[in-house]
C-alpha cells in the first residue's frame, strides 16, 4: 500500500520532488490514471464514480490522481470525500492554474507502469482505457486517443466544432506535429520510462502542452499510436476557440525555439 499525502499543497519544486522521490519506491500499480480537475465540482463525482466502478472489475492493479489545479469551488472536497472508500486515491492540490501543468505534476508523481491523462468530463467511455494497454496493445511507446483514426466514432458534435477542430489540426500538423491527425483529444497514454522522459522537458503550463509534448516525443523517435475511440461531445467547454487559437500559434512558435536552443535535448 502506498502512502500519499492527501490534501498536499506544493508550494516548491524541492517538496515536489521529495515527496515523489519517498512514495516512488513503493508499490507499483500496472495503470496510474491522472486527472487535471480546475473548477470541476460538478462533473468529478460521476467520472470518479465510473472509474472506480470500472477499476474495481480489472485484474491489475491501479491508481488514480487527481491533480486539482487553482480552483475556486469545491472540486479538491469533492475528490478527499472519495478517498475514504478509495485509498489507491491520490489528490495533489496545485495553486497556480494550467492544464499543462496539472498532467506534468501527475505524470511525474504517478507509479504505475502505464500513465493514462483523462479529462474530468469522461467524454471517452473509461472501459476504452483497456485498448491503450497490453494486450490489446503491445509495444507501447505513446497511444493517443483519437477522434479522426479510422473506426473512430463522435457523438452529438455540431459540425461547426468538427470543422473547426479539423482547421486547429491542420496548423498543428503545418507547425509542429506532422502525421497526427487529432493531438488534443484528451485521453493519452504514456509507458513510465517515456512519461518522465517527456514530461522533465515540458515547459508549456497551458492546454497546449500536449503538442508540446507529442512534438518531443517525435524528436525522440518515440512510435506515437492513434487509438480510435467513441468519443462524446459535451456542451460544457472552458476553451475560447479565437484567443485559444491564437495562442497555441504562439505556442507552437514558442516550441520551434525551445527545440533549435536545445531545451528539448537530452
Amino acid at each position: 500500500m502506498r502512502y500519499f499525502p492527501r490534501n498536499y499543497i506544493y508550494t516548491t519544486a524541492f517538496e515536489f520532488y521529495t515527496v515523489r522521490e519517498e512514495i516512488i519506491n513503493l508499490s507499483h500499480p500496472f495503470l496510474s490514471i491522472i486527472i487535471p480537475a480546475h473548477n470541476e465540482e460538478n462533473r468529478l463525482p460521476i467520472t470518479l464514480e465510473r472509474i472506480f466502478s470500472f477499476l474495481g472489475e480489472q485484474s491489475y492493479e491501479s491508481e488514480v490522481i487527481v491533480v486539482e489545479n487553482g480552483s475556486e469551488d469545491r472540486t479538491a472536497k469533492v475528490a478527499s470525500t472519495f478517498q475514504v472508500l478509495h485509498p489507491n486515491l491520490f489528490l495533489i492540490q496545485e495553486s497556480e492554474r494550467g492544464k499543462g501543468l496539472a498532467v506534468k505534476r501527475g505524470m511525474l508523481t504517478a507509479s504505475g507502469k502505464y500513465r493514462f491523462m483523462c479529462d474530468a468530463d469522461l467524454s471517452m467511455p473509461i472501459k476504452e482505457v483497456n485498448r491503450f494497454l497490453p494486450p490489446q496493445l503491445e509495444n507501447i511507446d505513446v497511444a493517443i486517443g483519437s477522434r479522426e483514426a479510422e473506426g473512430a466514432i463522435r457523438y452529438n458534435e455540431p459540425e461547426y466544432r468538427h470543422l473547426g477542430g479539423r482547421v486547429v489540426n491542420f496548423m498543428i500538423r503545418s507547425m509542429a506535429i506532422p502525421g497526427i491527425q487529432d493531438t488534443q483529444c484528451g485521453f493519452k497514454m504514456f509507458r513510465d520510462d517515456i512519461a518522465e522522459d517527456l514530461f522533465e522537458k515540458q515547459t508549456l503550463k497551458n492546454w497546449s502542452f500536449d503538442i508540446e509534448v507529442l512534438f518531443i516525443a517525435q524528436m525522440r523517435g518515440y512510435k506515437i499510436t492513434e487509438v480510435p475511440i467513441p468519443w462524446y461531445f459535451k456542451a460544457e467547454t472552458k476553451l475560447s476557440p479565437i484567443k485559444d487559437a491564437v495562442q497555441m500559434a504562439i505556442d507552437m512558435v514558442n516550441i520551434r525555439r525551445n527545440a533549435l536552443l536545445g531545451v528539448y535535448d537530452r
